[in-house]
């Protein structure tokens, strides 16, 4: 069975191959899908495997009309049971692949069978195919020599780079590091956005790219490098799901992205540089002090490149190529985090140490995928989304311990109490008090 993240990862690899489609970069669909197909693709899970030409065309259909998720595989059929490959033909069959490793399976499947590992009627071909070319590993060729040449985007808002610089200590009696997480156009030079964290983390990075979207647009193409945030699956499918490419850099390649690089370059010399101490006291002053001076020093100074324009006139002379985003509520659910969660035997989920409840019939279920809007600093998201096979099946709240102490358990009958004060209600199961005791109460009242 795929678990969640094996079919993210398939749903990306689907996209990667038709995200050329989808920014119009190609001349013809058709012959960009044969082309594509002409040789074995590398997929997650799958392995190394042919495709029809058809087979992407149909991915494509799929994408425009259900988003990212619509390229996940389907549940298999049957979920739970049996597979044909045991643990010993497993054994036989990656004993068989190290010993003859550019052996094609064919050949492979005939010395297994040659040497009685199994018979025919075990395991057939096409599965000893599917099992070798899932685990098969793939040989890396000799690196060509690449030829480096500079170029620039002629349409704003085709590509953007983006990095993450280290900038000065903040904070009066703890100091901490900030980190400048940046996105800058390709075609006009103009700072799509850029401001200063205190976390280098994927909620940071969320966020930062959310800001940049909502300002300046949808960017086609979205150029990084190879830091653990940028690998991440869930940026990457933060990316897709908006219909975003995203691209790596090779490594010891970071020259690719220069112009981000001479854009932190001009933050150290034009703005570190003339800071203040009482800009330093927290992070809200600097990025007040950074905005101010992006927008009146930055955005709107001459470039050597723009041929006597500034960044800013640039990007608004290409309005016809921005396009914005126009339904913020479709927008923020593509844009939710996710996780999977196993909900335990008392409905309950946890969720970066704190804990959420939900309904009691979900008690005991196993693995779902969760979707939320983190919080701002210092709280907690309110409210979790569950999703089961990308449809949403209910929801979790934070659990609030003193109202679950007033709330009657299911389950349990109430009975009138025989004696005591008149209306007083105790549960049905509460056990007869016992004779030859003595008690206080009476005693008192006597």
């Amino acid at each position: 069975m795929l678990d969640e993240k094996t079919r993210m990862a398939v749903a990306l690899k689907r996209f990667s191959l038709i995200s050329p489609i989808i920014n119009g970069q190609t001349d013809g669909i058709t012959e960009y899908c044969v082309r594509i197909t002409s040789e074995p693709i590398q997929m997650p899970h799958y392995g190394l495997k042919n495709y029809a030409p058809n087979t992407i065309k149909n991915w494509y259909s799929v994408y425009m009309q259900n988003g990212i998720d619509g390229l996940k595989p389907l549940p298999r059929s049957d979920t739970g049971m049996p597979r044909v490959i045991n643990a010993e033909m497993a054994e036989a069959i990656l004993a068989k692949i190290d010993e003859f490793p550019k052996a094609p399976a064919t050949k492979i499947y005939d010395l297994l069978i040659e040497e009685q590992a199994f018979l025919k009627k075990d395991a057939s071909l096409p599965t000893v195919r599917r099992y070798i070319n899932a685990n098969r590993k793939i040989p890396c060729g000799d690196d060509d020599s690449v030829q480096m040449l500079r170029f620039a985007k002629g349409r704003v808002n085709e590509l953007w780079q983006t990095d993450i610089m280290y900038g000065p200590y903040v904070g009066e009696k703890k100091k901490s590091v900030a980190y400048l997480m940046g996105y800058i156009d390709d075609a006009s030079r103009l700072i799509t956005h850029a401001e200063f964290y205190l976390s280098q983390d994927i909620l940071s990075l969320r966020d930062s790219f959310r800001e940049a979207v909502l300002r300046r647009g949808l960017p086609t193409l979205l150029y990084t490098d190879n830091g653990k945030i940028y690998r991440s699956q869930q940026f990457d499918y933060l990316c897709a799901n908006i219909g975003v490419t995203l691209l790596h850099h090779g490594v010891y390649q970071a020259h690719s992205k220069g112009k981000i690089e001479r854009f932190f370059h001009t933050v150290r010399m034009r703005f570190l540089s003339v800071i203040k101490k009482g800009d330093l006291k927290d992070i809200d002053t600097l990025n007040a002090k950074f905005r101010l001076w992006l927008e009146n020093d930055y955005q709107k100074k001459v470039h050597s490149e723009l041929n006597g324009k500034t960044p800013l006139d640039v990007f608004i002379g290409q309005t016809e190529n921005i396009k914005l985003v126009t339904d913020l509520a479709a927008f923020n659910k593509k844009f939710l985090m996710r996780v999977a969660r196993t909900i335990k035997k008392d409905a309950t989920i946890s969720l970066d140490c704190i804990l959420y409840e939900t309904d009691p019939c979900f008690a005991g279920m196993k693995k779902v995928d969760i979707r939320y809007e983190p919080a701002a600093d210092g709280e907690v998201p309110g409210e979790l989304l569950l999703f089961q096979n990308d449809e949403c099946i209910g929801s979790a709240k934070r659990v609030n311990y003193t109202d679950n102490a007033k709330r009657k358990r299911q389950g349990a009958k109430i009975r009138e109490k025989d004696t005591g004060a008149a209306g007083e209600m105790i549960p049905e199961n509460t056990p007869e008090p016992k004779e030859h005791t003595i008690s206080y109460a009476e005693m008192k009242e006597g």
